[in-house]
């Protein structure tokens, strides 16, 4: 039986706005991509360079998520366990081994090592990191359109004096994490 080894990343964990989103990630060993790395230590630019390459070579990818409201409801680190798992689930192929980045790992099928900074040092985890980062980025970017004077385009949801400010100008929006304490001052 052949070992299918999947990378697991979360982006999104910091912000006051959106979805916390995952990837995980089953590289093909027969088709390496150059350029992998973590998607904090690239451009953009790179980014979405490497995006459509991921999705073309992996043997497998899926993204996972955990919305707001989710977010409130169990908090965003079991959030984040929650989203792995679906990443990890919606796989094509089953993975045989997960490398999750971070030191807490999801309840899943096969077995788990988590690796600490492994973005930095597993491509599989670093592929995982790129899709998720670029998909949440192009999702909080689409919501500048529908919530106009944040700045969600610029910030993607983190808590920039910008957008602290905006908060306190314009209110809290449904995408607002409401148990994070700058939205909870905002509600006040």
């Amino acid at each position: 039986m052949s070992e299918y080894i999947a990378g697991v990343d979360e982006v999104g964990r910091g912000p006051l706005a959106g979805a916390v989103v995952t990837a995980a990630v089953i590289l093909d060993p027969n088709n390496p991509i150059a350029g992998l790395a973590d998607s904090k230590k690239l451009s953009e630019k790179q980014r979405e360079k490497l995006e459509p390459l991921i999705k073309q070579h992996a043997l497998a990818w899926a993204l996972g998520r955990s919305e707001p409201d989710e977010i409130d409801d169990i908090n965003i680190l079991q959030a984040t366990l929650v989203a792995m798992k679906r990443a990890v689930e919606d796989l094509s192929i089953k993975p045989t081994h997960a490398l999750v980045d971070g030191n807490q790992a999801p309840a899943l099928a096969c077995s788990i090592t988590t690796v600490i900074k492994g973005d930095q040092s597993e491509p599989a985890i670093a592929a995982a990191s790129i899709l998720a980062k670029v998909a949440r980025d192009r999702e909080m970017t689409k919501m500048e359109a529908t919530y106009p004077g944040y700045g969600f385009a610029k910030h993607k949801g983190y808590p920039t004096q910008q957008h602290q400010q905006a908060l306190l100008d314009l209110g809290v929006t449904p995408i607002h994490r409401r148990s994070f304490k700058p939205v909870q001052r905002a509600l006040k």
